[in-house]
Parts: C-alpha cells; structure tokens; sequence
C-alpha cells in the first residue's frame, strides 16, 4: 500500500480507503462485514470511513463498526487507523437532525463516538453544505469538535469550488485547517475538475473521491445490460435503471476492451485512472466481499497509463452523455 500526504497537512492516508455506506448495516450479515475490514487493515487500508446515517438502519454501520473494532482492534491499533465520520444529511425527525447547524453536528458526533465506543474520531466532516445556514457556523462546529478533542481534524464534503474556498478560508481564520475535501469522482462524474480540485491543490487541502466506480456502472456488472439483484434493478437503490442506457453500455464496453489490453477489470482500470491524479489523496471503494475488496486492491498493481491509453479512455467518456 502507498501512502499519499493529505494536502499540507502532517496525515498520510492509504491510496485506497474503505467506506462503509453499503454493506455494513443492520440488514446486512455481521461476519460478512468484519471479515471485510479485518483484511482490509491487513492489507494495508488505515483508513475507515463512516457517516451517522450509514445502514441500513441509519446509525447501524457505526454500530457495527464499535463491535468490529471492540472484537479485533483493542489498544494501540486504534492507533494504526484513521476513522472518519460525517454529519449533514438527515439523521433523525425534527428541526434538528439535518443540514448543518451547530446544534446538529455537535449532537450528531457525540451520538456518532457512542454508537463506536471511541473518544474521538480522526477526521470530522461536514457532510454537505447548508443553504440556510451560515458557513461560519458549520465551521465553527468543526473547529469546536477539533479543540474539544472528539476528532484530530475538519473536512467538507460535496461543497462546490466557491463553497470549499470560503469554508477553507474560515478554518484557517479559526485556527483548524481544512484537512481534506471528500467529493464523488469518477471516469463518469468529473465535476471535481471543473475548479475545485484547482482550489483544492491551491489550499493545500487533500481530496479522498468517494464513488470511484459509479454505483458499480465501471464495472463489468453492466457490460450485458442491467442484471438481477444489482443496484439498478433496485427501486430503492442509487443507481437508477433509466440511467443505463444502451448508448451508455456501448460505452463502457469501449471502455472495458481498453481494461483488458492493459490486463485490467474495468473497475481496476477506473481505480487506477483517479489514482493518476496526485491531487487525488486516497480513493473511497465499498466492499460486498472479501474477494471483492482484493479485486479493487489489485489495481494498486498497475496504476500508471500511457499517453496513449489516456487519449482513449478520454475519447470514450467524452462521447458519453
């Protein structure tokens, strides 16, 4: 595993981090879940990451990631990872349980370190900017849960370029520096390029790119159209069934035969093609299995791109609508 320094700051962050959104709830099988962390800290993955309305339920994937850590990562070990947790979407009912208050953040991490049983988490987000709300006040939240000990650093997440220089801006008055932006980026979503990794960089503030393979379309899932028991097939789900057109297919077939003359899956390829990038400070996947978690890590195996490789992956996604 490489380690890539978070902006200016003092942290290093795995090239691959793991992210708990799916697969760590109450509705999902236990083992399965810390059997995946477990090698994931084996092979070299400190970082962690979480939100307080991960599940399903929400709050569960911090529950079970309390009893993964009680079961397997007791004393110093606890020194050997980075845990991240977030607030910012809704979390419970009422005037208080949302958006990003003070009087929510602050709540929220406190019930965040309980439900892990931990003193403090290593990076606190922000996990989406507050129309209604003050910028200042969300980063005065952040500032206070790093000066209260409850997590060694500040982060933002989906802000926009303008968003993230004024919140940067404010830390560093604060005193808490802006550590890391954590923003979703990938082959398929490249809005990060647009001025905010230019802000990023300009600041000295990492960027970990959370959706790296698109809800699984940067996989080979969806070479032959939208498959049973995937996401898109899923009302509820994310990923929406008529966003996979057969226009899009085609695309990612191109894309595909280009993985395997580099001797790539097509998520290894798409891993690998946000890791080129040195502003990009550690690549966010989520796991279903453990097989499935060393796939993603074997495209740590061949990371580099020719120029000529670069020119036709860029051909394709340009022909993308």
């Amino acid at each position: 595993m490489k380690y890539n320094r978070s902006g200016k700051s003092g942290l290093l962050l795995p090239q691959i981090s793991l992210g708990l959104w799916h697969n760590f709830g109450s509705v999902d099988n236990f083992e399965n879940g810390e059997n995946i962390v477990k090698e994931a800290f084996d092979k070299g993955i400190t970082h962690f990451d979480l939100a307080n309305n991960y599940g399903p339920e929400p709050g569960s994937a911090e529950t079970n990631f309390g009893r993964i850590l009680k079961n397997n990562f007791q004393g110093n070990l606890r020194d050997q990872m980075v845990i991240s947790t977030k607030a910012g979407y809704t979390m419970w009912d009422g005037p208080y349980g949302d958006w990003g208050s003070r009087k929510y953040l602050l709540s929220s991490l406190d019930q965040s370190l309980k439900r892990m049983n931990l003193d403090y988490v290593d990076i606190f987000y922000s996990h989406r900017p507050d129309p209604e709300t003050p910028i200042e006040e969300t980063m005065m939240a952040l500032d206070y849960a790093v000066r209260s000990g409850k997590a060694l650093y500040a982060g933002i997440s989906n802000y926009s370029a303008s968003e993230t220089k004024v919140a940067v801006e404010v830390l560093k008055e604060l005193g808490t520096p802006c550590l890391i932006h954590q923003a979703k980026y990938s082959m398929l979503e490249r809005w990060v390029e647009e001025g905010l990794l230019d802000v990023l960089e300009d600041k000295g503030v990492g960027c970990i790119a959370f959706s790296p393979l698109a809800q699984g379309l940067l996989t080979n899932k969806y070479l032959k159209g939208i498959p049973e028991n995937s996401r898109a097939s899923n009302p509820n789900g994310h990923l929406k069934e008529n966003e996979i057109t057969s226009e899009k297919i085609q695309k990612l077939v191109q894309l595909n035969e280009i993985a395997t003359n580099r001797d790539q899956s097509l998520a290894q390829m798409a891993l690998a093609w946000l890791m080129k990038d040195s502003r990009i400070t550690s690549v966010l996947i989520g796991a279903s299995s453990v097989v499935q978690l060393n796939d993603n890590l074997d495209s740590l195996k061949k990371s580099k791109f020719s120029d000529d490789e670069i020119s036709a992956i860029e051909l394709v996604l340009k022909s993308i609508s």
